[in-house]
């Protein structure tokens, strides 16, 4: 890694006084006085500490004990109690030991069988995240260009009186709320509901600029949109391949699955623009130009069809359309157009296609090298296509591994705020509004009095997109108001693209709220002056410190679709709140509390009365029906915590057990009930550890595609082939989702309850509140309540039915943009009009002035838009500057050498002439080629060479600051999610001389 410590003198950003004194501070404030013993019994630099450490991973949890006294006369109360890693999605196990109500030590859980006693750099410092001092510590204000200290009464008052007064002045789509993947399931699932009573579908969150197009890509092309197998079950691979995906340093721990396979022969293909960490570990590495994901995996396909490796039994009963696929495949991509696409010959695309053939089952993972592009849609459906090609779908070692960024951006995007959708992927027609409205114990009209006429039914902005809601022409937004008012409520800013653009919105709102643990970019990018024509002279920003996933309690969802329980480790820091206790109290304000927590139990929090975490899990329970989100009860949860060393480590299957605290017996459960789990909590069904398995029964886990898009198209049937059912199923066939009539057609409906029958009388599996349909369908006769169709490999309702390689709208190659131009402009498209060709075409020759391709991605040190990280002195110790990897072929050709600084300038700069650029340090590597340049997308804190410290918060600033790559990055989006572009910025490079 680049520049980890410069000799003699600080780093740039660093503290003058050193790491070393910046953890003395945090001492003496804990501790006012001590002397050395107390110091290292503390500090657990004693040897006693060491081997209490080294003996917490064969213990339990330890009980609260005052026996002993310390030295100093204290005594100890010490505590263990089990959290999840608050960065990746793989979900680590921690046991956090606490004494005395201080955070002291953490071990990782060797029980747990997905971390398997394995930490990330990340991971290993995660108890600085509980106890870190640059967190944000008081409610704060923006005045003067200054933050100042405010009280939380003072704080509710003035940001809910302003939000009412924007509401009167312009309705209640004039403010919008980016939630969190950082929020637990239950604040996720919460906040959605605040916004919905709150009256509008404004909101959105993190995984619409990292999944969306996978989630879209996916569910559409066979059901659900989310990872098919498991961390765990890559260990039955017989093949994998990463495209768009360095796990290696975004999701460390997953590589040691994936390493146990490789022992076993397992062969690994890495395909990327950039030669990375995961690369490294591959059998075949396959460098491809960023973007050209298409042609390649077409282009292997071309060889699987040519040779006949197809599954073509496979593909007879459980796909639709693949003949226009292999069509496509056959004719368009021949090995000279697919090596004039992406540059890779045919000699490798063959070997690759080769080695798909010979191993199977084989899987594949991808990441935000695949997702982030305005075609990311149709990337990630060509990748579904290849393993429906081979078959490998719905099969142990097999699946699409998808993995996510945030501990909890699956759980979030499952029953968060979505700008389209409620909880659970609903939608937003009526019907999916009286559902809700039902279990929300609320009446349907009173919720619709709550939006603006019509827009009770209409996808929400994305948070992609709100600067545009800002900015945009009134007369063309597909609202009554521009956006005036917005929150930040546990996002980066610096992780969107278009940054500055964004500083410029920024300015222009009259209302501006962070709520986060930490002050994140936007607190320094709002106190910045700009310039004055942006300036909102009514503008009101205010920052409020919410607690760390640590100082709570509630559940996270990892990749795999796994749930676990964290439990609160330590009590709320300072005056820190947790987030659904914010929530609560601006209802009260606001004038929908009662509605907001009716159902749920209110305890006592620091701050306030707060709705119970278990409560709200009990509703999601009632409500998800459609992705089984209603089996995890927070008691069977809290015992798959409890009980980790029962569950295997390959298939996730509990092999006995029985939980000392319930009784429950934990045999046949998959652990973290991965979703869908089925039916009541009382139905005890294990989850699905690999989805549409039909090797298994319905109750075992096992599944078949889903029956959402019909049951014909075009003459043809959509449901699944005969003999092509789940293991044991009364139905042989394909069949469509199941509703009451139905049950009723196929005798079945005597098997309900009478209970049941007059619950579930006019509903379909997904409203039945009883659950008595699902029991039925599975239970009794062994069938998939979303009932069993065909994978599509065409997607008829998507702008490219079969996946289509467009260019990026910012191409260094006009040839191939003649060839595969972009789509069409679009107006009113998720409110906003969109552009596509409009940019393309006044770009056709950016290439001339700016020749590199700027793509981005993650470091192991860092994560997300970086603050929190940066804000952890063991972690800033290992990255102390914003970089840029370019290869020596470029660098000599600008007189660039290693470690030198360089300006890095991108078209948006154009517009701003005082803007020089980013400024970074160059590292001179063939990790990239001589057309490429790459760089961390977790840095903030520099603007155009400028530091930005004086527009911090006091106390509140990250240890390590650099310039975002997102201040340069252009613009994009995806014809389908408005997934931003961020992989193919174009940019020049030239050496900085002062």
């Amino acid at each position: 890694m680049l520049l980890t410590r410069k000799p003699g003198a600080p780093s740039a950003g660093a503290p003058s006084s050193g790491l070393v004194a910046s953890l003395a501070r945090g001492v003496s404030r804990a501790i006012p006085t001590m002397d050395r013993r107390a110091f290292l019994r503390r500090s657990g630099l004693g040897v006693g500490a060491g081997i209490a450490a080294s003996q917490l991973v064969l213990v339990k949890k330890a009980e609260a004990t005052d026996a002993a006294k310390a030295a100093d006369g204290v005594a100890k109360k010490v505590e263990v109690r089990r959290t999840v890693c608050g960065h990746c999605s793989v979900g680590c196990a921690v046991d956090a030991v606490v004494e005395n109500g201080v955070w002291v030590r953490q071990e990782p859980v060797f029980d747990s069988p997905i971390n398997l006693g394995a930490h990330c750099a990340k991971g290993a410092a995660l108890r600085e995240h509980g106890h870190g001092e640059y967190r944000l510590k008081y409610p704060m204000k923006l005045v003067g260009g200054k933050y100042q200290r405010i009280s939380w009464d003072q704080a509710l008052n003035e940001i809910s009186a302003r939000m009412l007064d924007l509401r009167k002045q312009s309705g209640p789509d004039s403010i919008f709320v980016v939630g969190s993947s950082k929020h637990n399931n239950e604040q996720a699932y919460l906040l959605r509901k605040w916004i919905s009573f709150w009256g509008s579908n404004n909101t959105d969150h993190q995984a619409r600029i990292c999944h969306s197009t996978t989630v879209a890509g996916v569910a559409n092309t066979w059901g659900y949109g989310a990872m098919t197998n498991s961390y765990n079950d890559m260990q039955n691979a017989k093949a994998a391949i990463y495209i768009g995906s360095n796990a290696a340093e975004a999701h460390p721990v997953s590589m040691l699955h994936m390493l146990h396979a490789k022992e076993n022969g397992c062969k690994v293909i890495v395909v990327d623009p950039r030669f990375t960490r995961t690369a490294a570990k591959a059998d075949e590495y396959v460098r491809i130009r960023s973007g050209s994901d298409i042609p390649f995996l077409f282009g292997v396909m071309h060889h699987i069809f040519k040779n006949g490796w197809e599954d073509k039994q496979y593909i007879a009963d459980r796909v639709w359309g693949m003949d226009k696929v292999r069509e496509e495949c056959l004719s368009k991509w021949t090995p000279d157009k697919v090596f004039e696409a992406c540059g890779v010959d045919e000699a490798t695309t063959l070997k690759v296609a080769t080695i798909l053939n010979e191993n199977r089952p084989g899987t594949i993972v991808w990441c935000m090298g695949q997702t982030q592009h305005t075609i990311g849609n149709a990337i990630v459906r060509a990748s579904c296509l290849l393993q429906l090609a081979l078959g490998n779908v719905g099969k142990s070692g097999g699946g699409t591994n998808i993995f996510r960024g945030h501990d909890n951006v699956q759980g979030a995007t499952d029953v968060g705020p979505n700008p389209d959708s409620l909880p659970g992927y609903y939608g937003l027609a009526d019907g999916a509004w009286k559902h809700f409205a039902k279990v929300w114990d609320v009446d349907f009209e009173w919720i619709k009095k709550q939006y603006a006429p019509g827009m009770m039914t209409k996808p929400g902005m994305t948070v992609s997109r709100w600067v545009d809601g800002v900015l945009e022409k009134n007369e063309l937004i597909d609202q009554e108001s521009n956006l005036r008012g917005l929150f930040f409520w546990g996002h980066a800013p610096n992780s969107q693209t278009r940054g500055l653009e964004m500083k410029k919105a920024m300015d222009k709102l009259d209302l501006l709220v962070v709520v986060d643990p930490f002050p994140s970019a936007t607190a320094a990018m709002a106190a910045m002056p700009g310039k004055p024509e942006d300036q909102n002279p009514n503008r009101a920003v205010y920052l409020l410190p919410t607690t760390t996933q640590f100082e709570t309690s509630g559940s996270c969802t990892a990749s795999n679709r796994s749930i676990q329980w964290r439990e609160k480790v330590i009590e709320p820091l300072w005056e820190s709140r947790t987030d659904h206790m914010i929530m609560f109290q601006l209802a009260e304000k606001l004038g929908f509390a009662k509605e907001l927590v009716k159902n749920y139990k209110m305890v006592q929090g620091k701050g306030g009365i707060e709705p119970e975490t278990e409560s709200i899990l009990r509703e999601i329970n009632k409500s998800v029906w459609t992705i089984g989100y209603t089996g995890q009860s927070p008691e069977r949860l809290k015992a798959h915590m409890r009980n980790m060393n029962v569950f295997d480590v390959k298939t996730l299957r509990a092999k006995g057990g029985i939980d000392k605290e319930t009784g429950y017996k934990l045999d046949g459960d998959y652990f973290g009930l991965p979703w869908p789990c089925y039916g009541t909590p009382a139905l005890k069904h294990p989850g699905s550890p690999n989805l549409y398995d039909t090797s298994r029964h319905v109750m075992d886990g096992g599944g078949n595609f889903r029956a959402n898009f019909g049951v014909e198209r075009d003459g043809q049937s959509l449901l699944a082939g005969d003999g092509s059912h789940s293991l044991g199923a009364d139905l042989t066939t394909g069949y469509p989702e199941f509703d009451h009539l139905l049950l009723k057609k196929l005798g079945w409906w005597a098997d309900l309850t009478e209970a049941e029958q007059k619950a579930a009388e006019g509903k379909n599996w997904k409203t039945d509140p009883s659950g008595g349909i699902i029991r039925v369908a599975m239970q009794v006769h062994g069938c998939h309540p979303f009932g069993n169709a065909k994978a599509r490999a065409v997607v008829w309702n998507f702008p490219d039915p079969v996946p289509q390689h467009r260019e990026p709208l910012y191409s260094t190659r006009p040839d191939l943009v003649a060839k595969y131009p972009t789509h069409d402009d679009r107006k009113a498209f998720w409110r906003l009009p969109t552009l596509f060709k409009t940019v393309q075409e006044q770009n056709k020759d950016v290439g001339k002035t700016f020749p590199l391709i700027m793509s981005s991605g993650r470091l192991v040190e860092y994560e997300g838009g970086g603050e929190e990280t940066r804000s952890n002195p063991w972690l800033a110790e290992l990255q102390q500057e914003m970089f840029v990897e370019i290869n020596p072929k470029a660098a000599n050709d600008r007189g660039i050498r290693h470690g030198d600084w360089v300006w890095v300038k991108t078209p948006p700069m154009a517009a701003v002439p005082d803007f020089k650029g980013l400024r970074l340090k160059a590292l001179v590597t063939e990790r990239v080629d001589a057309e490429t340049v790459w760089m961390p997308f977790h840095f903030s804190g520099r603007w155009g060479g400028v530091d930005m410290s004086p527009y911090y918060p006091d106390g509140a600033m990250p240890v390590i600051r650099g310039e975002s790559i997102n201040t340069a990055t252009t613009y994009g989006y995806d014809s389908v999610t408005m997934m931003q572009e961020t992989k193919t910025t174009v940019c020049q490079i030239e050496k900085a001389t002062a």
